[in-house]
């Protein structure tokens, strides 16, 4: 079978462009070049075919009954050719569901979780958006977070997650059984952002226990994540949240020696209007699955 005889395709595509515009200067915008290469490709197509494709005419050109013939033609066959090579390079776009929340309720229970989602979800992906502040969900792209307080939240869907206790933790290794141990070990403070009167602190646990204060020395830190890392170390007693120490304690990093434990506020889902309700979805479900309140503990001795 003898050869195709075509002029050359880079100048096919430069007089599609042209005669589809009808202009040069459209034609160079569309393909990033100048007007003077899209003049030079015409001029070698018509060389080529012996034919007079435009008329140049002050400031327009104007498209020959040649040049009529071949556009559709060739407008036709190029579209074709660009549908079938996004047929064969396309790989179908994976849905992504943003969340967001606090730095350490994204690192003590979402990081690790990962794995679990993705396996409870293949064909979802989900990036985590970690912040202390509100976010605003237009501006960063989140389709949801999850907030940590007694609401309301005016504007968004707000859906119940979990509620949290606070109780002294440490490592085991300080040998901790009743809460004389206080004495002798330094109580570990997490400074909260916007305290109120509920809010769990050590001051509020001595009173809940009906006990006076301890006297030995504090270690102070404004970031809860902190106040853990420290509690696991070693570094002394920490009264902290009990959902974020659950992994902790199922894995004896940390151990709860005694009570009263405190009440937190709640877990919250709060989203806009979404736009993947299913992503959403989803995602709350998966939460609302994984997230259970601690078990209180009123142990005494």
């Amino acid at each position: 079978m003898a050869g195709r005889r075509l002029p050359p395709l880079a100048s096919l595509r430069v007089f599609e462009a042209a005669a589809r515009h009808m202009s040069f200067r459209r034609a160079a915008d569309e393909l990033g070049v100048t007007p003077t290469a899209v003049s030079h490709q015409i001029r070698q197509l018509e060389e080529w075919l012996g034919l007079k494709l435009f008329e140049r005419r002050t400031r327009r050109v104007v498209a020959t009954a040649p040049a009529l013939t071949l556009l559709p033609v060739l407008r036709d066959g190029l579209d074709a050719f660009e549908r079938a090579v996004e047929a064969v390079t396309s790989r179908p776009r994976r849905r992504t569901v943003t969340l967001s929340a606090t730095t350490a309720f994204t690192a003590r229970w979402l990081v690790p979780r990962l794995g679990a989602f993705r396996a409870a979800h293949p064909g979802l992906d989900l990036r985590l958006h970690a912040c202390d502040d509100p976010v605003d969900f237009r501006a960063e792209g989140v389709d949801a977070a999850i907030r940590y307080g007694r609401g309301p939240y005016p504007g968004l869907v707000a859906e119940p997650l979990a509620e949290d206790r606070f109780a002294p933790v440490c490592s085991p290794r300080l040998g901790v059984s009743a809460p004389a141990d206080l004495e002798r070990h330094p109580l570990i403070h997490f400074r909260w952002r916007h305290p109120d009167r509920d809010s769990p602190t050590w001051e509020t646990w001595f009173r809940a226990a009906g006990l006076r204060p301890a006297a030995g020395e504090g270690i102070d830190f404004s970031e809860e994540s902190h106040a853990i890392l420290a509690a696991v170390a070693g570094h002394g007693v920490a009264l902290l949240s009990l959902l974020l120490v659950a992994d902790d304690l199922a894995a004896g990093a940390l151990v709860q020696p005694f009570g009263p434990s405190l009440s937190g506020r709640g877990y919250h889902l709060v989203h806009p209007a979404p736009a993947d309700p299913a992503a959403v979805a989803a995602l709350r479900d998966w939460l609302a699955a994984g997230l259970h309140p601690s078990p209180s503990s009123d142990k005494r001795t």
